[in-house]
């Protein structure tokens, strides 16, 4: 039996609101407009979308949120393309919860943290994620050891490898050598570049996957991106690559939801307001990011 593949261009979707008193913070999920992104990151090239991660705010939603947000883009997508439903939680209890939610809603995989909230050891670890994957999908960890304290080295993903269901990682420490420690370490587990601006290095080490943030807002250049960089062409992906890494470095920074949803708005998408605990950006912030944008939009003929 072939190992799941997770790869691809997977966008870890935006999650636009809408404004209405009646909800938290004022702002309502709106699942049309969802919907509608979901369907255009897929028709314009890539290969799946993932909801609920961090650029999904899933830790702001109801659980009732949670789950609707999840199976819009599972019925949105179809066969058209994967999700890869975000799973993460405090404890392995929760995470096991949504990723059995997950399974009977229809995903085509999971993107799971470890313990969040919680510097867990190694064997807190590794048992967190055997829960998650005994529900029998496709497991894809997440190592974010900036955000999360924990970091799944090579030696710890060799372990995790070995648990069933486990069949690739989400790679965010921004150590590009990290790529061809993590084969050599677990050939048998795919390696997903998670940063942003380091996609264009990660896939020239044998990465064979972009689980992605900008691409809410570049969709089909990045995937073009992807497949000069998957076939050799390096030449090619690096002059389309250079222009946009200054905005691509939003990514790996604190302010990421709010820069990609304003890169969004951008090019003419709509991408929105946050939900607390993320406020709106600076000035200064956005000043940045918008030149960032300008420069990237210049490079693709876009005024």
């Amino acid at each position: 039996m072939s190992t799941p593949d997770l790869g691809g261009v997977v966008v870890a979707t935006a999650l636009p609101y809408r404004a209405d008193e009646s909800a938290p913070a004022g702002l309502a999920v709106d699942y049309d407009a969802y919907a509608a992104h979901c369907r255009w990151l897929v028709d314009n090239g890539c290969r799946g979308v993932g909801p609920n991660g961090s650029l999904g705010e899933y830790s702001s939603l109801t659980d009732e949120e949670r789950r609707r947000v999840a199976r819009t883009a599972i019925e949105t997508v179809g066969d058209d393309g994967i999700v890869v439903v975000g799973v993460h939680g405090p404890g392995s209890h929760q995470a096991k919860h949504w990723a059995e939610v997950a399974a009977e809603d229809g995903a085509d995989g999971l993107l799971c943290l470890p313990p969040t909230m919680y510097r867990a050891n190694r064997g807190e670890v590794l048992a967190h994620f055997e829960a998650v994957a005994s529900v029998g999908l496709p497991v894809m960890v997440y190592n974010n050891p900036i955000d999360t304290k924990v970091d799944l080295t090579p030696a710890l993903l060799a372990e995790i490898a070995q648990i069933d269901n486990v069949v690739a990682v989400k790679e965010f420490s921004g150590d590009v050598r990290r790529v061809l420690e993590i084969r050599e370490q677990a050939p048998g587990l795919d390696v997903i570049s998670g940063a942003d601006d380091v996609v264009l290095e990660s896939l020239l080490m044998g990465a064979t996957g972009w689980f992605a943030g900008f691409p809410n807002v570049f969709p089909v250049e990045s995937v073009r991106l992807f497949d000069l960089a998957r076939s050799g062409k390096l030449e090619e992906a690096r002059a389309l690559y250079e222009p946009l890494v200054a905005a691509f470095r939003w990514d790996s920074r604190t302010e990421f939801v709010q820069a990609i949803k304003l890169g969004m708005d951008l090019v003419g998408r709509y991408g929105g307001p946050c939900r607390p605990p993320r406020g709106a950006l600076t000035d200064e912030h956005r000043e940045q990011v918008t030149a960032d944008m300008r420069r990237a939009l210049a490079s693709l003929g876009v005024a």
